[in-house]
Formats: C-alpha cells, structure tokens, sequence
C-alpha cells in the first residue's frame, strides 16, 4: 500500500509559479507511475499531467501543456509538479495519484492541496 502527501498549494496571482509536492510512503513507489489531477469548483475531477516510473515519459492535459512540468526523485520517493504563468482557471484542489498511464487514475489517492490563482 502505498500513503501520498501533497503540499505546496496556496495563493498565487495570475502568471505566478507554485511547485507541488507529492511524498510518498512505501518501498514501492519507484515502481508506480505517478500522476496529477485536479477538481475545481463544481467541476469532475480531471487529469493534468503523468509520469512513467523511470520519468523517461511524461504527458500533460492540453490545457497545461508547456506551462506544467511533472518530474519524480525515486530517491526521495517524491513526486513534483512545477506549475508556471498560471491562470485563474488552474484554481482547484491538486491531488496526486498512482496512476495508470497515460491519463487514468490509479488506486492511491493523497488528501489533495488546494492552489487559487487571483486574477
């Protein structure tokens, strides 16, 4: 079984950068594929970006493609997401995922971290 711990969400103005954090308990976490996900208020929750478990693939929702970057440090059974020239629209709660590549959810959930973007 694996626990994951989110953290680094907060309060940004619009074209601000925050980077999330995903930390993982367990032994096995190099061998998951990891994901984020988002739900926004009102909204199905939806998928943002995955990485493989060596990080050699990567994919990204459209609507955050090249300013989201998903990246992983098996070392520290951490997982990253670095978000950039955000937007009030990125406003949600950011959950982190074993997920099933390359877009679907996995069976471990963390609580999630909530990121509001002001305009």
């Amino acid at each position: 079984q694996v626990q994951l711990v989110e953290s680094g969400g907060g309060l940004v103005q619009a074209g601000g950068s925050l980077r999330l954090s995903c930390a993982a308990s367990g032994r096995t976490f190099s061998s998951y594929a990891m994901g984020w996900f988002r739900q926004a208020p009102g909204k199905e929750r939806e998928f943002v970006a995955s990485i493989s478990w060596s990080g050699g693939r990567r994919y990204y929702a459209d609507s955050v493609k090249g300013r989201f970057t998903i990246s992983r440090d098996n070392a520290k059974n951490t997982a990253y997401l670095q978000m950039n020239s955000l937007k009030p629209e990125d406003t949600a709660v950011y959950y982190c995922n074993t997920a099933i590549l390359p877009s679907s959810a996995g069976n471990y959930w963390g609580k999630g971290t909530l990121v509001t973007v002001s305009s």
